[in-house]
């Protein structure tokens, strides 16, 4: 999956879907899962002497949601879009969107077999 921690994102399908961007807390499990803030919390009822919460009670937490229910969101369009995966000149692995073509960040440092600049 492309979605990386800190992105912005919009929830596309499920209980929660809405047009307002949200961001990533966490990817699981290679990115078939995601942790966005705000959407699928739940309460989780914990005895006491458990470290997050040492009196016991119930903590408000966010679930997992399945990766393919979200989408991008790219800020230079301002829409939410696909994402794409190409090589720079030096041969990096970026990310770009596919509407406006910026570039979104890198995925892999430069190889050398993938560089342009030479050729």
């Amino acid at each position: 999956m492309k979605i990386k921690k800190n992105d912005q994102v919009v929830v596309i399908s499920g209980e929660h879907a809405s047009p307002q961007p949200r961001q990533v807390l966490q990817v699981l499990q290679g990115g078939e899962k995601i942790v966005v803030q705000g959407v699928n919390q739940v309460y989780k009822h914990v005895r006491r002497g458990h470290p997050k919460s040492p009196a016991g009670g119930r903590l408000h937490m966010e679930m997992p949601i399945q990766s393919s229910n979200v989408m991008y969101y790219c800020e230079s369009c301002q829409k939410p879009t696909r994402l794409g995966l190409r090589y720079t000149l030096v041969g990096a692995k970026e990310r770009f969107c596919k509407k406006c073509g910026t570039a979104c960040g890198s995925v892999s440092p430069a190889k050398a077999k993938y560089s342009q600049a030479g050729k």
